[in-house]
């Protein structure tokens, strides 16, 4: 390919002059300088290298900061960062380097791009996963990272076209996965319809392209209508004196496609592909009042849809979004929505983060930045969760509509829409969310998994006696709340497992089995568990009981060395798990919320195995397929495929919990209720679901349902029950 470097070079500066006149704030010489000097150091440092399209690499790194200076609007630092954000990683250049050209900021930001870009030499993991998640790390440095990392993937996306389609389609699903929603929730709303759209044209590009001929067919057809509705409304609005101007947004291509795919609806069916925006100056002051007097004009010409009213002025998302949403019947008797907002609003809407930061000055915090990095960094310290777990519950709240609920003070909470009683008892504190016994919804008791509404008054009961128990994570959808629960039910295992190690001491004892290391690793694979903690849980659930034992210590005195050698026989760089003789202590696999048994085949491109972080895949043909969540498929299929994704879980059908029944019959007495119910509280791991008493001249009959881990537990609880007076006989249903 023949180079004309003079062009090249012409074109190069006229680029970086572009920079400098598109920039969204003030630049000062200061800046310039800032600017000039990171500009000069990009191109010495990639002046030997060229992208896949043959231009030179340079244009990436101007294009990266073009975005950042205009469609995100960042300041001097953040753009010299963008100028400079592949050089530590692709050139010769240092981080020590960059500190002493620009000091510690410009050098902490280009250091947080270039730990993200070094994780994909990480082969062993899920790349997509740990890269999102390596990537939030960095908010705790300076959230400036995310969002020049948020255009340097919109401008490859741009430039996609000289790669293979392989590659487009990973990238893009990448994009649809990570990227996009990450942009939604920091509020650049115009970046994440790019994303989209640009992921939507790699991924299924005859939907994508014959959507977009659709919209640019009736392009003129909006265009009058719009001309329409402004002229029913002009006079009025004139009347009052406002600065405005009326505008329309069509619906991106991925919006329209996401709608046609979840109604099954053709494209002439989506009735809302285009909204007008009504964008009027104020000062702050008025701003709210403005809205409302545009919303009575409006209303008075139009008839509105009294459910489709969204008013996110008075109740800002918790990314900052604020406007006013009405649907009316517009011109034609078409349904159309209009949006009301101030130019502030609007520049948030567009910009996002950058344009929060320009109108909160001093020391005034942006409350819905803040608030989210606050919510962000327990996340992020949650040591429980995997990569793919963490992806998987944070972006669920990241791409989530949000719902405003009360609590009995009036106080007013954002959730993600989805989320239950439980999750709001979480939001108000660990602790609450924790002691939860119950929940009252609008004054009525509902169970914990009720689905909360916007509007909702929802007070939490709470009892010291109350704990998380494994079903809870069936009720939550809030990564808050799912990370609390898994933390407070790993304590009461290590709770259990202490509890078990001592019972085991006294046990062994008393067979006389010598109790030291050598011993417990024996037992370890003797019952066929992964470690000494799930050796001491078994035993304090009482799943390895006394008979279990004495079957261990007859092997161990008789047979010790031929019984050993077998499983101790591992190959060479295996652990003792993967050793011969070793049986997965995963023996279920499970599916849905229900955790029910389903018929299922295991996928040939990756072959899970029992243990492994798997989910199902519904296909047209074959049933459930199953995949490992780090399976070379498995961004693409969640990406384009979502709703035929299936949770799915290996379980241990050992710790597994189950519904028992119990009958009790006895003589009544004042108070039997009160002891039983106090005995099955006390029990460890026996959940009470149903009680039911009936007394007939003093004879009772009672039920109770339960659930309990296993068949010892049961036992256990039948003879505590024995010991109250008055009750003769407990029998399992």
């Amino acid at each position: 390919m023949l180079i004309d470097e003079e062009t090249e070079n012409k074109e190069i500066a006229k680029q970086y002059k572009d920079l400098l006149k598109i920039s969204y704030l003030q630049l000062s010489a200061v800046d310039k300088k800032l600017i000039r000097l990171a500009f000069n150091t990009a191109v010495d440092a990639h002046k030997t290298q060229r992208r896949k399209s043959g231009e030179a690499y340079i244009f990436h790194p101007i294009a990266v900061a073009k975005i950042v200076a205009s469609e995100i609007g960042l300041d001097a630092t953040s753009i010299a960062a963008a100028l400079l954000h592949d050089t530590v990683e692709d050139t010769e250049y240092t981080l020590d380097d960059i500190e002493r050209l620009f000091g510690n900021t410009v050098a902490k930001i280009v250091h947080g791009l270039t730990k993200i870009s070094h994780l994909k030499k990480d082969k062993d993991v899920s790349l997509q996963a740990e890269n999102f998640r390596k990537m939030l790390l960095t908010l705790n440095d300076d959230i400036r990272v995310i969002i020049i990392k948020i255009a340097d993937r919109l401008h490859n996306m741009q430039t996609m076209d000289a790669m293979p389609e392989y590659k487009q389609v990973k990238i893009a699903s990448e994009t649809l996965y990570i990227y996009a929603p990450l942009a939604h929730r920091i509020g650049m709303y115009n970046i994440k319809t790019e994303l989209e759209d640009l992921s939507l044209k790699y991924t299924e590009p005859n939907r994508f392209d014959a959507i977009k001929d659709k919209i640019e067919q009736s392009q003129e057809e909006q265009t009058q209508y719009i001309k329409a509705f402004s002229k029913f409304l002009k006079t009025s609005l004139d009347k009052e004196d406002l600065n405005y101007f009326i505008k329309g947004r069509s619906k991106s291509i991925y919006s329209i496609h996401k709608k046609m795919q979840k109604q099954s609806i053709n494209y002439e069916q989506v009735f809302d592909k285009f909204a007008i925006r009504i964008v009027y100056k104020s000062m702050p002051k008025d701003e709210k009042f403005l809205a409302w007097k545009i919303y009575s004009i409006v209303t008075d010409h139009f008839t509105p849809n009294p459910t489709r009213l969204r008013d996110w002025i008075s109740s800002p998302k918790s990314n900052g979004y604020e406007s006013l949403h009405i649907t009316v019947m517009g011109p034609n008797n078409k349904w159309i929505e209009v949006q009301i907002r101030s130019e502030r609003m609007h520049e948030i809407a567009e910009k996002g983060y950058a344009a929060h930061y320009r109108y909160k000055q001093g020391d005034e915090k942006d409350s819905g930045i803040e608030g989210w990095l606050n919510r962000l960094q327990e996340v992020l310290e949650s040591k429980d969760s995997s990569a793919i777990d963490f992806v998987e519950n944070f972006k669920l709240n990241l791409y989530a509509e949000e719902i405003f609920v009360f609590t009995p003070q009036g106080e007013l909470k954002s959730l993600p829409q989805g989320s239950s009683a439980l999750d709001f008892a979480y939001s108000i504190h660990t602790e609450i969310g924790s002691k939860t016994r119950g929940a009252r919804v609008n004054g009525k008791l509902v169970p914990l998994s009720r689905t909360v509404k916007s509007g909702d008054s929802v007070e939490i009961i709470t009892s010291q006696n109350a704990k998380p128990t494994a079903n809870w994570l069936d009720y939550v959808i809030t990564s808050r709340a799912r990370n609390k629960i898994k933390s407070s039910l790993n304590e009461e295992k290590n709770k259990i497992a202490e509890e078990g190690k001592e019972i085991l001491r006294r046990k062994l004892k008393h067979l006389r089995v010598e109790n030291n290391e050598k011993t417990i690793q024996q037992l370890v694979l003797y019952f066929k568990v992964n470690s000494s903690l799930d050796l001491f849980y078994r035993v304090g659930l009482g799943t390895v009981d006394n008979r279990k034992l004495k079957e261990f210590a007859t092997t161990y005195n008789n047979s010790f060395l031929n019984f050993f050698k077998k499983r101790l026989r591992a190959k060479p760089g295996k652990s003792i798990a993967e050793g011969e003789g070793f049986v997965s202590r995963y023996d279920k696999l499970v599916f849905g919320k229900e955790r029910e048994e389903l018929q299922y085949k295991l996928s040939p491109c990756c072959n899970p195995i029992a243990g492994d972080k798997v989910f199902g895949f519904v296909t047209i043909n074959e049933g459930i397929k199953v995949h490992q969540y780090n399976c070379s498929n498995a961004v693409s299929l969640q990406s384009s495929y979502a709703y035929r994704i299936v949770p799915a879980w290996w379980i241990d059908s050992g710790e597994q919990e189950f519904t028992a029944e119990l009958v009790l019959h006895g003589i009544d007495q004042q108070g039997l209720v009160n002891q039983v119910t106090r005995v099955i509280s006390n029990s460890m791991n026996v959940d009470i679901k149903k009680i039911n008493f009936q007394t007939e001249e003093e004879l009772f009959k009672g039920t109770l349902t339960m659930r309990v881990n296993n068949k010892q537990t049961l036992k256990k609880l039948k003879q505590r029950l024995l010991k109250i007076t008055g009750i003769e006989k407990v029998a399992r249903q």
